[in-house]
């Protein structure tokens, strides 16, 4: 047997931490995001979330466990996705944040099982994801309960029974629509035609002629921002005059700003982000957030926010190594205060966070439905509290002969 002098495994030790240029108990974690591409608006706006998140982290003195982010761009390609994660795992990195789209993670489950890592998707929404595997977790909740709260909605309080779905042929468009349709026909309504169409598609003036055509009380369109916004465009230039329903993929504010005042009246489901609330981590994230990039944060910069913030919580005071980056995820966050409500996950991943349905309104703000008929309800009622103290009166003076 060949002995080692005493401080032989030391000196490789701390050769190994100077060659990574990190301390042994840093945790890496890569963030594959969207940053080019057609994905983009998403991809960026995660990544302002992360690194807002990453600067409060690194001001906390007391942390035992130190982050070390490194950012790769996949150019909204879910080939790309797989090859920069393999990369970043190669390269030590423990835990990723990825899968903003539903396409990108799918491509990505492939490499945590192979490389027995954790990936935590801020975005990702496609029930197929649902138990995939026991290294991926979400903190946006399943198209599954978005869908059938959209189906609730349109047909109970939007008062929709006829409905055509417009959906994009790729795996988020085809989650959601998979669901609404068979949750809409079951609350009592009728999908009358489904129009799919390839990402990308430029002349979309036929497909909205043929929508259009059955006349119906709502088109549904699912996709991500840049067609919906497009489709919405052109409904508008055919001056449909039906509602229109989508999804949070159109949540954002660079997607509603540049489709503009066609955006107005457009319905969709979202969890809850409210940039207002009263809430003091919720101010201030918001807060940091309009200083830092001068703008206020979607849902998506929220949601990247509190991925970075989950990821920080499981790695607290834990050596690290994938597996107890997940028995974190899995111990630690319980009811995780996040800015874009409780998180915690179910033994298959997946959040439990339930969505509401929200109205863009003329100064294209989203807007609470359901807190919007309340008030307009509260208001209604104070209204005729107002006018039976009027007609009391009258009805005084006239017996007082005044």
């Amino acid at each position: 047997m060949i002995r080692r002098p005493h401080g032989f495994i030391a000196i490789l030790a701390m050769t190994a931490i100077f060659l990574l240029g990190c301390p042994p108990d840093t945790v890496k974690v890569a963030a594959v995001l969207p940053l080019t591409g057609e994905a983009a608006g998403y991809g960026e706006a995660v990544r302002r979330g992360i690194e807002l998140a990453n600067e409060e982290i690194q001001s906390q003195t007391d942390r035992q466990t130190p982050l070390v982010i490194s950012f790769v761009d996949t150019g909204s390609d879910p080939e790309k996705a797989s090859e920069q994660l393999t990369e970043q795992f190669g390269q030590g990195n423990i835990i990723a944040i990825g899968g903003v789209t539903s396409g990108e993670a799918k491509q990505m489950i492939e490499v945590i099982d192979r490389y027995d890592k954790p990936l935590l998707s801020p975005s990702a929404s496609s029930p197929e994801l649902t138990g995939i595997s026991r290294n991926f977790y979400r903190i946006f909740p399943s198209d599954h309960t978005a869908a059938n709260k959209m189906a609730q909605s349109a047909f109970q309080d939007l008062e929709i029974e006829t409905i055509v779905i417009i959906a994009e042929e790729q795996p988020y468009a085809q989650g959601v629509h998979s669901v609404f349709k068979p949750a809409f026909e079951a609350e009592g309504g009728e999908v009358l035609e489904l129009v799919a169409f390839p990402p990308g598609t430029s002349d979309l003036e036929a497909l909205v002629e043929h929508a259009v055509s059955f006349k119906p009380d709502a088109v549904y369109l699912a996709g991500y921002a840049d067609g919906i916004g497009s489709m919405i465009q052109e409904l508008r230039r055919k001056r449909f005059r039906g509602k229109i329903l989508t999804t949070s993929a159109f949540a954002t504010s660079q997607a509603i700003a540049k489709v503009g005042e066609a955006a107005s009246g457009v319905y969709l489901t979202q969890t809850v982000f409210e940039p207002d609330s009263e809430y003091a981590h919720v101010q201030k994230f918001v807060n940091a957030y309009q200083s830092k990039f001068g703008e206020t944060p979607d849902i998506y910069a929220a949601h990247g926010y509190d991925a970075l913030l989950v990821v920080a919580a499981a790695a607290e005071g834990r050596a690290p190594l994938p597996d107890e980056l997940k028995k974190g995820l899995r111990d630690e966050v319980k009811e995780f205060p996040g800015v874009t409500g409780s998180i915690q996950f179910d033994e298959k991943g997946d959040v439990r966070k339930y969505p509401r349905l929200y109205k863009i309104g003329n100064d294209l703000v989203l807007i609470d439905y359901n807190e919007q008929v309340r008030r307009q309800q509260e208001e209604i009622r104070k209204r005729r509290e107002a006018l039976q103290k009027q007609l009391e009166e009258l009805q005084r003076k006239a017996r007082s002969g005044g």
